[in-house]
């Protein structure tokens, strides 16, 4: 969600994922390069032996540059195999991982982060201040086009990221420094509640220059161009890869906490396939879409845990007249079942949503959930056949015609499949004279023909990055790279504005009832089509125990997962 205004919450307490069971859950379930061969030793052995913990993925991993990556998946791969300053624990919360200790000043803008001695890479060398210096340059780096590049200037407030970012200074002049070695300083602009939260995630991860420059264009696409400095090491990998291999990285500095020999993923796309797998032991692990749920969810080893994401659909609003128009947007959300789609469809425990901010993922000043209402919008989302014919109608004679085509690009993925053709059904039985066509794409073309504004209507989702509504609300701002239907309102920006760089920073009430100002401007503008927050089905080895979901940042997290046998 790059965003070329500051979209960060600054000066409030501390954000915090809620703790609930079932969808939304950050607790842990019970039920991540040898760069060169002198550094075998410090990989275990028996990679590929029977406790190595077998995973299925859904999509492949798009990148392994933690300061380009963008996706989910892509982003737990490389947490496996990299640390970064700080790490979750199994609540949620930042605790120490590279950065043994920190302090922060008076004022709550300088952080001094003090690196663990026996912190190293897989090649031997130590991980220093240098090697985040120079990864956190990279991620604002023009030249680079990072789009998280945000998460140090908007979300994280270092010190001339912004300025850098936009062209008008050198990359040098970023507010972080290695005093020395083994010591890291951060300077921001102002104080950021949930700065040592943001640094679990891999845009902040570290970089061995050295190493970076030895692999040249090709860093991050092989085994050989890739180092560790986290719980495991990759072994098998290539781009678009439909397996591959991680194994314990017994030069880790926690490597007695990893019990894990290794990790084995298989990308596989299509549900039934993946769930025989699981069935005949060649996964520990898989998810589940629709009918499947109902064949196995009184089996022990099925659980539903909180993935976070929002689904919903995007219109192209600058690009499709028919969708410019509000009546006409209003109508398609008001055509939407979205009990349907969980009950009938997914059947994996998602929970219908009304809201722009997803529920169970972000508490307020006094602790409650941003969206715990998911009817305080129904004025202008929610299921009713009715009020969609009456804006249907109103739309038709605005725009004076009284039919419509609409192209609709959804992920080659086998749930998002079945949402689309769903969703398609819906609005063209309810809305007479609509006609949609789903086009399927792998997501990386799909996120490219969003971000290049070459769509009509989309099916997506947003994970949350850090706990606070701004990683949803920053979306919409006028210019966000992820504002994919172009939608500009001043006085929502004004607001978000108001909550992050005006007086509303230092006042958190204030801040939080803002934040509802600007949630109602998106839903009365039609501006996303909200349909649900997802869970994961998943099946889960009564052998396996200790893998810890999260609904921020990183989904899954091995560290302490441990497999019998």
């Amino acid at each position: 969600m790059k965003n070329t205004k500051s979209i960060l919450a600054l000066g409030v307490a501390a954000a915090m994922a809620l703790a609930a069971t079932g969808c939304g859950s950050s607790a842990a379930a019970d039920s991540s390069s040898a760069a060169a061969s002198d550094t075998s030793e410090a990989i275990s052995a028996d990679a590929a032996g029977s406790s190595a913990l077998n995973i299925m993925l859904e999509t492949p991993v798009e990148s392994l540059d933690p300061q380009l990556a963008t996706d989910g998946t892509s982003f737990e791969v490389i947490a496996n195999y990299t640390d970064g300053l700080m790490q979750m624990d199994a609540d949620g919360a930042a605790v120490p991982a590279c950065a043994e200790s920190y302090d922060i000043s008076e004022d709550g803008t300088t952080y001094t982060f003090h690196i663990r001695e026996d912190a190293v890479w897989s090649n031997g060398e130590p991980v220093t201040a240098a090697d985040f210096v120079f990864a956190w340059q990279r991620a604002v780096d023009p030249a680079n086009a990072s789009e998280y590049s945000y998460m140090l200037s908007d979300i994280g407030q270092v010190v001339n990221a912004a300025e850098i970012i936009a062209g008008e200074k050198d990359v040098s002049e970023l507010g972080v420094t290695a005093v020395d070695e083994k010591t890291l300083e951060v300077k921001l602009n102002v104080p950021v509640s949930y700065f040592l939260s943001l640094m679990y995630f891999p845009t902040f991860y570290p970089v061995n220059e050295a190493f970076f420059e030895s692999c040249g264009d090709t860093f991050g696409t092989s085994p050989e161009t890739t180092l560790s400095n986290g719980a495991f090491v990759l072994t098998s990998y290539e781009p678009a890869a439909t397996a591959f291999e991680l194994v314990k990285n017994d030069a880790y500095y926690d490597a007695d906490r990893i019990q894990l020999p290794g990790l084995n993923y298989q990308v596989i796309q299509d549900s039934q396939q993946a769930l025989m797998s699981y069935q005949n032991g060649d996964l520990d692990t898989t998810l589940l879409n629709g009918e499947q749920v109902d064949q196995v969810k009184d089996d022990p080893e099925f659980t539903s845990v909180g993935a976070g994401y929002l689904w919903y659909i995007s219109p192209n609003i600058k690009e499709v007249p028919a969708l410019a128009n509000l009546n006409m947007r209003r109508a398609i959300t008001f055509a939407l079942d979205r009990d349907s789609i969980c009950n009938d469809v997914l059947k994996d425990g998602c929970a219908p949503t009304y809201t722009a901010v997803p529920p169970q993922f972000a508490a307020g000043p006094d602790g409650s959930d941003f969206s715990a209402d998911q009817t305080k919008f129904s004025d202008v989302c929610a299921y009713d056949p009715d009020k969609a014919l009456e804006y249907y109608e109103a739309a038709k004679a605005e725009l004076g015609q009284d039919t419509f085509e609409f192209e609709m690009v959804v992920d080659a993925d086998d749930a998002p499949q079945k949402v689309a053709q769903v969703v398609k059904e819906q609005l063209e039985t309810t809305l007479p004279g609509m006609t949609v066509t789903l086009t399927i794409e792998p997501k990386k073309q799909r996120v490219e023909d969003m971000q290049n504004g070459n769509y009509q209507l989309a099916l997506t989702r947003w994970g949350p990055d850090y706990a606070d509504p701004m990683t949803y609300l920053g979306m919409w701002v006028t210019d966000n790279s992820n504002n994919y239907g172009f939608w500009s309102n001043a006085e929502y920006d004004a607001i978000i504005d108001e909550c992050t760089t005006g007086d509303l920073c230092t006042d958190p009430e204030g801040r939080w009832s803002a934040m509802y100002d600007a949630e109602k401007i998106v839903m009365d503008e039609a501006v996303i089509f909200p349909l649900y927050t997802q869970c994961n089905a998943e099946m889960v080895s009564s052998a396996v125990s200790g893998i810890e979901f999260h609904p921020v940042a990183l989904n899954r997290v091995f560290k302490d997962a441990v497999k019998a046998g």
